[in-house]
This record gives C-alpha cells, sequence and structure tokens, in this order.
C-alpha cells in the first residue's frame, strides 16, 4: 500500500484504504471504523498521493508536509483537528512556514491535521517514506501503460 490507496471521499468523514475498482466505482475500507462500503464512480475521491498545498513559491506534496508534521510531533499525534482556528494555524505554519494564507483555508488545515492523525492512529506514516520511490516507478508504469492503449 502505498499514499496513493489512501482516499479521501467528499461528503464522508475521514480517510478510506483503497481494497479495489470496477467500472462502477471504488470499494474503500474506513480508516475510522474499518467498515468497507462502494463509493460511485460520480462521487468526488481525491488520493492524498496527488494532494498539494499551496504555498508562495510553489506548490508541496502534501506526503512533504505529513513528513514534517511526523517530524515535529515525533510521530505522534499532532493537536487535535478540533482546536482553536489560531492554534491549528500556529501548527501547521511550524510545519509549512510558506504557506499560501490566502489560498488555504482554516477548513484545508483542520483536514490536513485530522488526515495525519488519522494516519498516526492507523500505524501508516511508513507510506510517507515508501512513497518517494515508489511513486516515480509507479508514474512512469502508468504513463507507458496509458500511452499504450493510446495506440
Amino acid at each position: 500500500m502505498n499514499l496513493r490507496e489512501v482516499l479521501s471521499v467528499a461528503g464522508k468523514p475521514g480517510l478510506f484504504k483503497l481494497v479495489a475498482q470496477n467500472k462502477a466505482g471504488v470499494v474503500v475500507e474506513s480508516l475510522l471504523d474499518g467498515k468497507r462500503t462502494s463509493i460511485p464512480a460520480t462521487a468526488n475521491v481525491s488520493s492524498l498521493g496527488d494532494i498539494a498545498i499551496y504555498t508562495y513559491e510553489e506548490e508541496v506534496p502534501l506526503r512533504e508536509v505529513f513528513a514534517v508534521m511526523a517530524a515535529k510531533t515525533e510521530g505522534k499525534e499532532a493537536l487535535s483537528h478540533k482546536s482553536s482556528k489560531s492554534e491549528l494555524e500556529d501548527f501547521f505554519g511550524l510545519c509549512l512556514p510558506t504557506f499560501d494564507q490566502e489560498r488555504v483555508y482554516h477548513s484545508d488545515i483542520k483536514k490536513i491535521v485530522q488526515w495525519f492523525n488519522l494516519l498516526v492512529k492507523n500505524d501508516l506514516l511508513h507510506l510517507l517514506e515508501e512513497e518517494g520511490s515508489t511513486e516515480d516507478q509507479a508514474g512512469a508504469q502508468e504513463d507507458a501503460a496509458a500511452a499504450a492503449d493510446a495506440e
């Protein structure tokens, strides 16, 4: 499993682990309660491996933000996502000092902190380390497969 297989589904709380794909959608397992459910192909599903955070210079992959958060918290849970707005923004500012305060909203920071805590609870921080090497290989394989399909 890698960070691309950890999904966020719009309108549903928490994170989900990808179990299977089919033409009608995906089957996922909740990291909150372990229940499996089917998500239709029309739902807005985002892979954590594809999400990036706006900064004033560039977009920073979420994986890198999580890695800094893990270093700051020594691999333990961060403050609660229910903390005050100023506490959350201060913590996030320590982790990513150049985040674009006009384009990264408070709700985004809450989600990121909640997701990080879910990864810690489910002992999935190891996905952050593995992602860098396997992501390049998987991306190259996907590109090659897509090119072959196009021909």
